[in-house]
């Protein structure tokens, strides 16, 4: 398939130059159309207050690759109105560095809007991202986005099980469906973790801000949800939690819909 492939954490995160290798082992045409800097936790905005550049870069993937200082929805929609010459058969979003489970984080996430600026344009898309505990997300951050070895690991076998679940889901998804794929792998993701369906997780999320100080400034402070979901059916966090792939299908033609 022709493909286009984007993210949140931006052209130089290992999760993407990972994804972008095993895509590639598939035989799949790849386009990269990525943030030229991280836009987590972005939604699907996209940049209305000043004009955004699109970039051509070379970062050694051997495909036609770009940068776009915007949001990930910035990079889809400039990717396939301008960027990439004829049509795509779909839309890859990620790996993310960390986990976009729940109702809460899928609407914030930028990965997921990576996916859902495809959807918009009618194409079959998919986002995927990886757990990682609080200490390893830290430690990735404090060492420049460099894994350790058994993060490396994960993000491997994440990217091989992307490129094979790409090649399942994507053919059979329906254009103009308004519907996305939405993976989520569990730490560490291993050659025998085995893919189930879930829902969002329905999860209450306090105050993510400290109060504010001497300057009136409010800092964002990661704190822990409260899980509210019935415990059925599965939902994408309980399958992480216990080492399986979450494969949730996100039909946003039902919203509003009993």
């Amino acid at each position: 398939m022709k493909l286009l492939v984007t993210n949140d954490d931006g052209i130089d995160s290992v999760f993407l130059h990972e994804l972008v290798a095993s895509l590639q082992r598939a035989g799949h045409e790849l386009f990269i159309v990525a943030p030229a800097s991280e836009q987590s936790w972005k939604g699907a905005s996209k940049t209305r207050d000043r004009a955004v550049k699109s970039l051509t870069i070379d970062r050694g993937f051997g495909c036609p690759t770009w940068t776009v200082d915007g949001t990930p929805s910035d990079c889809v929609n400039i990717a396939l109105e301008h960027l990439i010459d004829g049509e795509v058969d779909g839309v890859v979003s990620g790996i993310n560095e960390g986990f976009n489970c729940s109702i809460g984080f899928v609407i914030a996430s930028g990965t997921v809007a990576g996916a859902w600026e495809g959807a918009l344009h009618g194409l079959p898309a998919i986002a995927v991202s990886q757990d990682v505990s609080e200490a390893v997300y830290v430690n990735l951050k404090e060492e420049g986005g460099k894994p350790n070895e058994e993060l490396l690991s994960s993000i491997k076998m994440a990217a091989d099980h992307t490129a094979r679940l790409v090649g399942e889901l994507l053919p059979q998804s329906a254009r103009n469906s308004f519907t996305i794929h939405n993976v989520n792998f569990p730490y560490p993701c291993l050659p025998e973790s085995i893919v189930k369906r879930t829902v969002p997780a329905t999860m209450l999320m306090p105050g993510f801000f400290t109060a504010a100080d001497v300057n009136g400034m409010h800092k964002l402070l990661w704190t822990e949800a409260n899980d509210i979901s019935p415990h059925e059916p599965l939902t994408d966090v309980r399958c992480v939690a216990e080492k399986h792939i979450s494969h949730s299908i996100l039909d946003y033609r039902k919203l509003g819909h009993s």
